[in-house]
């Protein structure tokens, strides 16, 4: 199988660059050539942990742009000092003015009840600059969400931690917590559409560069169909299937 990684903007879902990972390596490898030559200026690029990596919140620094990676244990000693940070927050009103902010959002729906609290400090700054030589590093994050199932009561708890290059300045905790959230687009509205709606998953292609340019034009689909102001891509897809003069007046459009 071929494995591909995408560059997506958060909200609308548009793809706007698809790299294939090279057999026997993996997304770290590829991310770069994927980043290469793109106007990154203005912009937050959000990762997975495994792609928290140097040289990648370098080139994005360098590019004009900004970063919100998510920390594990890949990165052992960011991980840990990130960890320590949150583990004790700062009482003192004065401290806490100067390197603690906090934002909870509760939200209750497909039979859950959520509670998201997000904390952010840039009491790392130096240490992640001067000791860990961490390119850019402004404020450290613990993101907490925890859910309740209301019809059984079950809770369940989540920590997880990233770092960002936007300055305390420049994003507060709530404005953290929007970007992480939106971080999950690339799941909603690309990777999820493409499975099950478009059937990728079942797709036997392996040849050539074939799944490639399958997986291309399904993203030119979805680009497409979207900027038409349609919501529910299966909808679309029944429409614009129905009927072949529909879908010619749809791609003559462009």
């Amino acid at each position: 199988p071929i494995c591909l990684v995408s560059l997506v903007r958060h909200g609308s879902g548009r793809v706007v660059a698809q790299r294939a990972v090279v057999q026997k390596s993996n997304e770290i490898k590829a991310v770069p050539y994927l980043l290469q030559g793109q106007d990154l200026s203005g912009t937050v690029t959000t990762m997975d942990a495994l792609l928290t990596q140097r040289a990648i919140a370098q080139q994005i620094v360098c590019a004009g742009g900004h970063y919100l990676m998510g920390v594990k244990a890949n990165q052992g000693e960011l991980y840990l000092a990130t960890e320590e940070v949150f583990a004790c927050p700062p009482w003192l009103k004065s401290e806490r003015e100067a390197n603690y902010r906090c934002y909870q959002q509760v939200e209750k729906g497909h039979g859950r009840l959520e509670t998201r609290t997000l904390e952010s400090s840039p009491a790392l700054r130096e240490y992640m600059r001067e000791y860990l030589l961490w390119p850019g590093g402004e404020q450290v994050m613990r993101r907490r969400c925890r859910r309740v199932i209301l019809k059984t009561g079950e809770v369940s708890e989540e920590v997880k931690y990233a770092v960002t290059s936007l300055k305390w300045e420049e994003a507060n905790a709530q404005e953290l917590e929007r970007l992480w959230r939106e971080h999950w687009t690339i799941e909603n509205r690309v990777h999820y559409v493409r499975d099950g709606t478009m059937g990728e998953d079942q797709n036997q292609m392996r040849v050539g560069n074939a799944p490639q340019v399958l997986a291309a034009l399904r993203n030119a689909i979805l680009n497409l169909i979207r900027g038409r102001g349609w919501t529910n891509v299966a909808d679309a897809l029944r429409h614009y299937g129905a009927f072949a003069h529909r879908a010619l007046a749809l791609v003559s459009s462009l």
